[in-house]
C-alpha cells in the first residue's frame, strides 16, 4: 500500500482560478480539482481548460493533484479524460462508480500511468465493493473515496452527524480497500460552522480505519491533518515495539512483552506503518 499521507483532500471547483491558486499554499495533502458536481453545465468546458492549465503549471509542491472528472456516461466524461492525455494529474477521480467494469473503462481511456481513484457513492457501489476494489490487482486503482452525500440521496436515507445508518457501509468500504491494498478517504462534512461535529466525525473516521477525509473548505484542513496524524503516544508505542523486536534476545520471536503487554508480529507491522506515516507527515 502507498503510505504517502492522504489526511486532507481539499476539493474545489475547477471553475475557480483564485481558489486553485490559493491551494498551492495550503497545508492539505491532496488537491482535488472538481469538474463534476461543483461545476455548472454551462461552465464545464471552460473549467476543464482551467484545470488542464493548472495541472500543466504545477507549483503544488508535494501535494497530490487529483482531477474529478464527470461520469464517463455523461456528455463530458470522455472529453475530460482526453483533455489530460498530454499533462496527466497524479490521479483521476471517477464519480458514480457502480462496478469494476466502470474502473476498467476509465483505465482504457486515461493517460498511461495516471492513477485511478473511485467514488463510492451509489447503492450499487456498496453492493459491489469487492468487484470494484479487486480491479486494483491488475489495474491502476489506488484509492476509494466515500461520497456520503450522494449515497444518502441514492438510498433516500438521512445523513446525520453520527452517521449511524451508514456505519456498516463505511466499515465494509474500509475492509474492501484494505483487502486489496488501497487507500480510502472518508466523505465530506457539510456544516462548516460545526467545528465540534467535524472533529468528532474525523475521530470516527480514524477509528473506522480511514486514511483521511475529503474536505470542502480550507478551514477544515488543520483539524483534519491533526486528527489523522499519529499522535505522540502512538509514535512512542510504535518506537518501543520496534526497538523491542530489534533486541538480539528477541530475534526470531513471534510474541514478546513490551511495557507489560504482550505484542506479536502483527503489532510490529502496525508499529512500522505508524512510524512510516508519522515520518511522511513530518516531511
Amino acid at each position: 500500500m502507498d503510505t504517502r499521507p492522504r489526511r486532507s483532500a481539499l476539493s474545489m471547483p475547477a471553475s475557480n482560478p483564485k481558489a486553485i491558486e490559493k491551494a498551492r499554499s495550503l497545508a492539505c495533502d491532496v488537491v482535488i480539482l472538481d469538474l463534476e458536481d461543483a461545476v455548472a453545465p454551462e461552465a464545464k468546458t471552460a473549467s476543464r481548460a482551467q484545470a488542464v492549465a493548472a495541472v500543466k503549471a504545477g507549483g503544488f509542491g508535494t501535494r497530490e493533484i487529483v482531477v474529478r472528472i464527470n461520469a464517463l456516461g455523461s456528455e463530458w466524461g470522455r472529453a475530460d479524460l482526453a483533455a489530460f492525455a498530454g499533462s496527466p494529474p497524479d490521479a483521476i477521480l471517477v464519480p458514480k462508480v457502480d462496478r469494476g467494469e466502470d474502473i476498467r473503462a476509465v483505465e482504457n481511456l486515461a493517460a498511461a500511468g495516471v492513477g485511478i481513484w473511485a467514488m463510492i457513492e451509489t447503492a450499487r457501489s456498496i453492493l459491489r465493493l469487492e468487484d470494484i476494489a479487486a480491479t486494483a490487482e491488475s489495474g491502476r486503482l489506488r484509492c476509494l473515496v466515500m461520497g456520503t452525500n450522494d449515497l444518502a440521496k441514492d438510498m433516500r436515507a438521512t445523513l446525520t452527524a453520527d452517521r449511524q445508518v451508514f456505519a456498516g457501509m463505511l466499515a465494509m468500504s474500509v475492509a474492501a480497500a484494505r483487502g486489496f491494498g488501497l487507500s480510502i478517504l472518508d466523505g465530506v462534512y457539510n456544516d462548516l460552522e460545526d467545528e465540534t461535529g467535524f472533529a468528532a466525525q474525523c475521530a470516527q473516521a480514524k477509528a473506522f480505519g480511514f486514511d483521511g477525509k475529503m474536505l470542502i473548505h480550507p478551514r477544515q484542513i488543520a483539524p483534519c491533518n491533526n486528527a489523522f496524524t499519529p499522535d505522540a503516544a502512538s509514535v512512542a508505542w510504535a518506537e518501543s515495539v520496534v526497538s523491542a523486536f530489534n533486541e538480539p534476545g528477541n530475534a526470531g520471536k513471534g510474541a514478546i512483552r513490551v511495557d507489560g503487554r504482550m505484542v506479536e508480529l502483527l503489532h510490529l507491522a502496525q508499529a512500522r506503518q505508524i512510524l512510516s506515516l508519522a515520518a511522511a507527515c513530518q516531511a
